[in-house]
């Protein structure tokens, strides 16, 4: 994207009231961030190993983890950086970067958890016809589709937020570049703007929220005609998972983007809990109640832990 103002880079401050904490911060942070990327490498390395598991629905989880350890990392590595006493500087263009893959993860995240929905339901009302819906072609496609609007909508944003000029102040009152902090820099009438960018930003996950809402109305409905309790529970343990990752991945989102007044500290907490505490929750709550999933994380285990002993 080409610049068009007169700054070159910016200072990113950090969160908010957080002064004389950094070294407690960079550890906290820090911890936080190997857990998060640990529990998602685990998750992938479980999914691909066991044949068990090559099915649609772990076919979208592995996709998930993918994105889970990439989006925390938009972020964390610069705050750790400058949390350690490195410089708070972010160029232009790595300002720009941060802001358009932190919307293109997130927002594909979010169409991939109403991907994800939509598994849930075809496998829980159409059971037998499940695996000719949800083949491999169709599963390719929905992924693709999930990362093409995401960019599409990172895109459109990115654009919205820096065809301003910036020609000072230049520092970023947070922690990283993001939409409504960029837009009280800008040397210009952002209220058009901020209203398009609101609309944007609350509609996509709107929509989003309402699809996966229809796909669990209909899977309550199915799994309460089932006769028998065993077959409830079972159904039921399927979506609890992926109905508790939505809510934590929602609830940021509405308290950031959708709020008429914002709250720097609010929001600096907020984020975190959505770029670092939700990805690395993923992980546990996919795994502590799933069989499958924890018995083939046990041999990738093992097998991380014994072998290279044996050898």
């Amino acid at each position: 994207m080409r610049n068009v103002s007169g700054v070159t880079e910016f200072i990113l401050l950090g969160i908010p009231h957080t002064e004389g904490l950094e070294t407690m911060l960079f550890v906290f942070f820090l911890s936080f961030y190997i857990f998060t990327l640990m529990g998602n490498l685990l998750i992938l390395l479980a999914i691909v190993s066991s044949t068990r598991l090559h099915t649609p629905m772990y076919f979208f989880l592995c996709k998930l983890s993918v994105f889970d350890i990439f989006f925390p990392s938009v972020s964390s590595p610069k705050m750790l950086f400058y949390l350690s006493g490195n410089s708070r500087t972010i160029s232009y263009a790595g300002c720009v970067s941060q802001l358009f893959f932190y919307h293109f993860l997130g927002c594909t995240e979010c169409f991939l958890y109403t991907v994800m929905a939509y598994d849930r339901f075809v496998a829980i009302c159409y059971p037998l016809r499940y695996t000719i819906i949800m083949s491999h072609r169709v599963c390719t496609i929905l992924a693709m589709g999930t990362s093409f609007f995401g960019c599409i909508q990172a895109t459109f944003l990115t654009t919205l937020t820096f065809q301003l000029p910036y020609c000072g102040p230049n520092e970023v009152d947070y922690y990283f570049c993001d939409i409504p902090v960029m837009l009280k820099l800008a040397c210009a009438d952002t209220s058009a703007l901020e209203m398009v960018g609101f609309i944007s930003v609350g509609l996509m996950p709107l929509s989003c929220f309402l699809l996966i809402l229809t796909s669990y109305s209909r899977i309550v409905c199915s799994i309460l005609q089932i006769r028998s309790a065993e077959g409830r529970r079972h159904a039921f343990s399927t979506c609890s998972a992926h109905l508790t990752a939505i809510l934590l991945f929602y609830m940021p989102v509405v308290l950031i983007y959708l709020r008429p007044t914002p709250s720097p500290w609010l929001d600096a907490t907020v984020q975190i809990l959505n770029n670092l505490v939700t990805p690395m929750l993923n992980p546990l709550i996919y795994s502590l109640r799933n069989k499958e999933v924890k018995s083939s994380l046990r041999k990738v285990l093992y097998q991380l832990v014994f072998l290279p002993e044996q050898l």
